[in-house]
Parts: structure tokens; sequence; C-alpha cells
């Protein structure tokens, strides 16, 4: 079998930009006859997102790339089990699960920053910028963000988790509750935890206050 995220020989991987809802339903009916050109597209398509998500439940990037890379090499050879719905709460969910494979394995929480992550210009989906913004104004992002990613590892494991796949990656309630395999209020009561965490790690931290106001006096 060829390696997924490799095109095939001859095929032409659909761009990025062309793949909306609508392809993507058409590229995973491809993928499930054996197309391998459009999982390499579908590939393109989830990659940062789910680059993202591994990444902030491990904390390393060259273990968020492996599993990264496992995910999808696991979603090619075991195609044939994905049986409708969501495709993207059904990657995700194999990327969680190999992720918490990888936490179990280490037996601690990760100990890793995020600081190698967030000077890589390739990771577009860690560092969004606004349209426009002055140099100052990037600065104070950055920090921001920084300051806000480190917050997160204040979380417990699960608490993050849900974090990442609703308020980062952008899941809904029912996605999220696939994604980690527990009822979509378990899944409201970790966000509600989890965010009123957050809101105590800002009010505690001038600093993290002080750039977060003068953001949102700028918009």
């Amino acid at each position: 079998m060829d390696d997924p995220a490799r095109p095939a020989s001859g095929g032409h991987a659909v761009p990025l930009g062309a793949v909306g809802d609508h392809a993507v339903e058409t590229l995973v009916a491809r993928a499930q006859g054996g197309d391998l050109t459009a999982f390499n597209s579908l590939v393109l398509r989830f990659q940062d997102a789910i680059y993202g998500l591994t990444l902030r439940m491990l904390g390393d990037p060259a273990s968020a790339e492996d599993v990264t890379q496992d995910a999808f090499i696991r979603a090619w050879q075991r195609f044939e089990t994905f049986r409708g719905g969501s495709f993207r709460s059904w990657l995700f969910t194999i990327a969680a699960n190999r992720a918490r494979d990888e936490l179990r394995r280490r037996g601690r929480r990760p100990s890793s920053s995020l600081d190698e992550a967030r000077d890589d210009p390739d990771r577009a989906d860690l560092d969004p910028a606004d349209a426009g913004p002055s140099a100052h104004d990037l600065v104070e992002q950055a920090e921001l963000r920084q300051a806000l990613e480190a917050a997160l590892w204040t979380l417990p494991d699960d608490w993050r988790e849900v974090v990442v796949l609703s308020d980062i990656q952008g899941l809904d309630y029912s996605e999220v509750a696939t994604v980690t395999g527990v009822p979509v209020g378990t899944v409201k009561s970790r966000l509600s935890r989890a965010r009123g965490r957050l809101r105590e790690v800002i009010r505690e931290s001038p600093e993290l206050s002080a750039a977060a106001g003068r953001l949102m006096d700028r918009r």
C-alpha cells in the first residue's frame, strides 16, 4: 500500500483552498474507494488542525508531529470503519485517542513548553494575525497568545482537551462528545469549569489582564 500524505503516481492533490464542506464529502467518498490522491487532499485540509490539537494535548512539537502523522496513517488504514457522519469528528477522535495513548505511556503530564511551536512560522494555526496590525500590536498579541497558551497548561488534561476542541478548533458540543467519548453534559461541565479556571488565571495575572484589556480597547 502506498503511504498516505504522499500523492500517488500521476495524481494531483486538490488545492487546499478548493476543499470546502461539500468537497470534503466528495474526497471522503473517493478515499473510501481507495483513491490515495483524494486522501492526500484530506490530509492537506486537516493536518494543521490535527497538529494543533495534538500539540496542545502533548506540549511537545516532535511528539505532536509523530502522533499527527500516525493518526493519518491509521485513518487511511481503517477508512472502512468510517460509517458516515462527520469526517472531522472521526479524524479528531483518532488523533485524540493517539495523543491520550502517548500521555498514558508517559505516565505523567507533559512538561515541554510550546515555545518551539510558537516560533515556527509554518504553523499559522497557532499564530493567527489580525488584518493590518501595527508592530506594537503584534508584539502584544504574541505576548497574550503565549500567556494564554501557558494558562492552558494549568488545566487538567481532560479540561484542556475540551477547551482546545471547542474554543480553538471550533467543534460543537456533540462533536466534542464524540471525540472525547463522554456525554454532552460532561463536555459542557468540563468546558464551564475550564473557562472559569482560565478567567481566574487571567484575573490573577496583572500582565495578562493588562494585555487583554489593551487588545480589547483596540478592537
